[in-house]
């Protein structure tokens, strides 16, 4: 059970439908895009730390939990599209990824996938991709040749882009991939709602230009130190970044608290 301290206090419900439940998939008005972000931090601000024997940042397994994850798969479940990086298809052509783009298979998640179905979804999210260095392995994206990928460049380089497009890639390209880039390229395809699983930099991209809507966030009541680490944001903002609370739950069995924000 969770405990939600926000707006009501302390009334309790069962973890499974929660975030289902918020319809996010409709919450863009006609000709819009709702974009929302996921994380999960340690009460010490980290996202991830670095792993010498993966070579490169990863989620510690201290804070990553399957409840956690079961809320992720939610917010997946109402995703017309989800935003990653380029570095998410190396870190699955190396078998290195936390797991394939959900919506995730088994009975546990079952229902998200009916609920899709009940809502007139496509049973998987489609992806796009922010790359400037266009390294993405063509065989990683074999894994999801299931659903539509765009990537989003402004990379020149045309062998990679032939490349990519041969394999029934979408490449979209620009001078720069800002926030409002990703914003009018997604409206564009008819997309109405779009969730972020990318690091701290496509985060900024987004915040920068005021590009993303709502923000998802796991506090684990841990500290994890460090001094190889990376939080929500690890790059220079123009302007700081206001939130405003709209939901706050306490989830006592696994020590952490979920809470929904909007950017304002």
């Amino acid at each position: 059970m969770l405990k939600q301290l926000y707006p009501a206090c302390d009334v309790s419900r069962q973890l499974e439908g929660t975030y289902l439940a918020l319809n996010l998939h409709q919450q863009a008005k006609q000709g819009e895009i709702f974009i929302y972000a996921n994380y999960i931090v340690s009460l010490d601000g980290r996202i991830a730390l670095f792993d010498a024997a993966m070579g490169e940042y990863a989620v510690p397994p201290s804070i990553a939990n399957r409840r956690d994850w079961r809320l992720y798969q939610e917010l997946a479940g109402q995703a017309d599209v989800m935003l990653t990086s380029a570095r998410y298809f190396r870190q699955l052509a190396e078998d290195k990824a936390q797991d394939l783009l959900p919506v995730g298979g088994g009975d546990k998640y079952a229902d998200i996938k009916a609920w899709r179905k009940m809502q007139g979804l496509k049973s998987q999210p489609d992806v796009m991709v922010l790359s400037n260095s266009l390294d993405i392995p063509l065989a990683a994206l074999e894994k999801v040749k299931d659903r539509q990928v765009i990537v989003l460049t402004s990379s020149q380089d045309v062998s990679k882009i032939e490349n990519l497009e041969n394999t029934g890639v979408v490449v979209k390209q620009t001078d720069e991939v800002t926030g409002q880039f990703v914003r009018q390229c997604l409206i564009d395809l008819t997309y109405r709602s779009a969730y972020m699983i990318a690091g701290p930099q496509v985060h900024a991209t987004l915040i920068q230009d005021k590009a993303v809507n709502e923000l998802f966030l796991t506090t684990h009541f841990t500290l994890l130190g460090g001094t190889k680490v990376s939080g929500l944001v690890d790059v220079d903002l123009d302007n700081a970044q206001s939130l405003k609370l709209k939901a706050s739950y306490l989830d006592t069995q696994e020590n952490q608290l979920f809470q929904r924000f909007s950017y304002v």
